[in-house]
């Protein structure tokens, strides 16, 4: 018994991830602009055949909503690298990919439960919105918890 517990500290203790430690709150909105970002592209994708109230094509208007921030995005995913590796994550690309990918699959997961038209009328909008939105209002945004949509670790104290 007191070997289990011996090893169990030691795993607990000894392993560090990013799983397992905290955020500021710079990392924690730059980890929601990353789901932002990820979430609107899987938008974009499925509602592609949509067009906004311009009569322009949703997916083209998240790639213009991309290109518009792409230093914002940038910037996002540096605080996330440098965090992974302050964080001995041994390959934070790949960790970065996982990332996005655990986001997208979120909302595609919630895309598939869904017929193609209700969860293009109910998400679609959303590329309209942020098309529309400054580089402070996209931080806002990203800033801002949401339930149902914590971040991966728990923000640092103080």
């Amino acid at each position: 018994m007191k070997f289990l517990l011996l090893l169990l500290f030691t795993i607990i203790f000894s392993s560090t991830s990013y799983a397992n430690s905290c955020y500021t709150k710079l990392e924690a909105e730059a980890e929601q602009g990353i789901r932002i970002h990820s979430e609107l592209m899987v938008i974009g994708l499925n509602c592609a055949h949509m067009a906004d109230a311009n009569g322009n094509n949703l997916y083209m208007e998240h790639k213009k909503f991309t290109t518009k921030h792409e230093k914002l995005f940038s910037t996002y995913e540096k605080i996330l690298m440098d965090y992974m590796r302050d964080n001995n994550i041994k390959n934070p690309d790949k960790a970065m990919h996982k990332l996005r990918t655990e986001f997208a699959n979120k909302i595609s997961n919630d895309a598939a439960e869904m017929r193609p038209d209700i969860f293009c009328k109910t998400f679609a909008s959303r590329i309209g919105q942020v098309a529309k939105m400054s580089g402070a209002t996209l931080r806002r945004w990203a800033a801002t918890p949401f339930a149902g949509h914590e971040v991966s670790n728990p923000l640092c104290e103080g």
